[in-house]
């Protein structure tokens, strides 16, 4: 166990007694030294009776804490966008601004924040309207801030009574509304039907299981604005992509058993995560599978090789074959891949996930595992899909 990691747990066990002794951690196969080890969860059956719920309170308390801070993170934008719209209001008014100066204004915009979708031309007119609309901040503050931004431009696009737009507000902010459920509520005069008490409404934070909760998580103008959308897509990506290889293999029926997915790896005082491990009954090996919603980096040979170094120590059985590495990536140079794989003495296939999987593998091994057309005709169809 590393030095820091071994100090933190020693110094918790002093604070329980001097007599306590340290149980012993599970972990799925071998330890290596205590620094290195695929650790997994004790039952809940061992766990003291008030497990449950501390677990959900602190669940709860998670939750409630990510929804605070993202809704805050809305606000913040919603008041940028607010700030950006009656600055170019004003130059209209006062200078004449026209359509030139807006497309101007984007271009400079993007090209100075290259990660921030919502500097269109069309949502910098969006942004004029939205603070036409809305001359004073303070409602904008009070009770707009608290919806996403395809929200507000439902509500301009949707109702032309202020008041009726602050209900509808109040209302989505209240309910945890999607855009579609309060596109709906307004096609439907909700209004009209639940009375005319439109200022006495105290905002809070939606509900954490609400539609737009989930919805402002994945709001791609939000996480934009944020400088984090590019990663999260690429872990939505990898999430379908993870479930789809999933499946397929499973109900290939060709061998492969399902070991794990996310399957926690310790080293010194470094964390890791596998995507998939399976363990292939015909071949007698573990099998690791990565996958990459972006370009091949021969950093990726690396991190598998690790990866298959660990499993092979720890959990290979001595009467195993060596593990076999399979890596996916959104596409691939072969030129890169030839020189990243040269003299690696284990078996790493590389292939872009909507062509190959099975390359540069041993020929005997190659039988058993997925042909080329079969994960050509899983995997191709993906890439229409988005």
């Amino acid at each position: 166990m590393g030095a820091r990691k071994k100090a933190v747990r020693m110094r918790s066990f002093a604070l329980a007694g001097r007599n306590a002794v340290p149980p012993a951690r599970r972990s799925r196969g071998r330890t290596r030294d205590e620094d290195a080890a695929f650790p997994v969860a004790p039952p809940r059956s061992e766990l003291p009776r008030d497990y449950a719920g501390i677990l959900s309170e602190i669940k709860q308390r998670i939750g409630q804490e990510r929804v605070r801070v993202v809704m805050a993170a809305n606000a913040a934008m919603i008041l940028l966008y607010w700030d950006i719209g009656r600055l170019i209001l004003e130059r209209q008014e006062r200078k004449g601004w026209g359509a030139k100066v807006i497309d101007r204004l984007s271009t400079d915009l993007r090209d100075a924040f290259p990660d921030m979708r919502g500097l269109s031309p069309r949502n910098l007119k969006y942004m004029r309207a939205f603070a036409l609309a809305w001359p004073d901040n303070t409602i904008v503050q009070e009770a707009l801030a608290q919806i996403p931004w395809s929200h507000q431009i439902a509500l301009l696009e949707k109702v032309s009574s202020p008041p009726e737009r602050v209900w509808y507000a109040r209302q989505s902010a209240a309910w945890g509304w999607s855009h579609n459920i309060l596109a709906l509520q307004i096609e439907q005069r909700a209004h009209a039907r639940q009375g005319k008490a439109l200022t006495n409404f105290k905002a809070a934070l939606p509900p954490l299981d609400s539609d737009m909760a989930t919805q402002v998580f994945k709001d791609p103008y939000l996480f934009d604005f944020l400088g984090t959308a590019d990663p999260r897509r690429e872990r939505e990506v990898e999430q379908a992509l993870v479930d789809h290889i999933q499946r397929f293999l499973l109900e290939l029926g060709s061998g492969f058993a399902f070991v794990g997915r996310q399957v926690h790896l310790e080293v010194g005082d470094q964390d890791y995560y596998v995507d998939l491990l399976f363990y292939h009954l015909k071949l007698r090996c573990y099998v690791v599978i990565e996958l990459k919603a972006v370009p091949f980096s021969p950093a990726f040979v690396g991190q598998m090789n690790m990866y298959l170094s660990a499993v092979d120590d720890l959990l290979k059985h001595p009467d195993d074959k060596p593990s076999i590495g399979l890596l996916l990536c959104r596409s691939k140079n072969k030129l890169v891949v030839e020189y990243a794989l040269r003299d690696l003495g284990k078996p790493i296939g590389v292939a872009q996930w909507e062509t190959k999987i099975v390359e540069e593998l041993p020929t005997d091994l190659r039988s058993s595992l997925p042909s080329v057309e079969e994960l050509e005709a899983e995997l191709a169809p993906k890439k229409a899909k988005r």
